[in-house]
């Protein structure tokens, strides 16, 4: 098996005006387009939380997306943490 089709998991935490943007609708629709799953929330404190679960490279992709996020966002800062794989299907968007 290469490292491409191992399962990687990563929690990131993103800080900035990333509440009211369309940023966890815009997050699903980005990780579903790339057969990421997970879940993405906002948190009390302002930030939004996301746990992407897929290949490394899309699972990448996904981090990186987060530094930017979707057009109306203003990400300062993100906060990454691999953690081990639970085998999540599909992508949502918790409340």
């Amino acid at each position: 098996m290469s490292r491409s089709d191992t399962t990687v998991r990563v929690r990131v935490i993103v800080h900035g005006a990333v509440q009211g943007v369309f940023f966890r609708d815009t997050c699903r629709r980005e990780a579903t387009a790339r057969g990421v799953a997970g879940w993405v929330r906002n948190l009390r404190d302002g930030t939004v939380e996301a746990v992407f679960e897929g290949s490394d490279a899309d699972v990448r992709a996904m981090v990186d997306w987060c530094r930017h996020g979707p057009p109306l966002a203003r990400v300062d800062q993100i906060e990454s943490h691999p953690e081990r794989p639970e085998g999540l299907a599909g992508f949502e968007i918790l409340r």
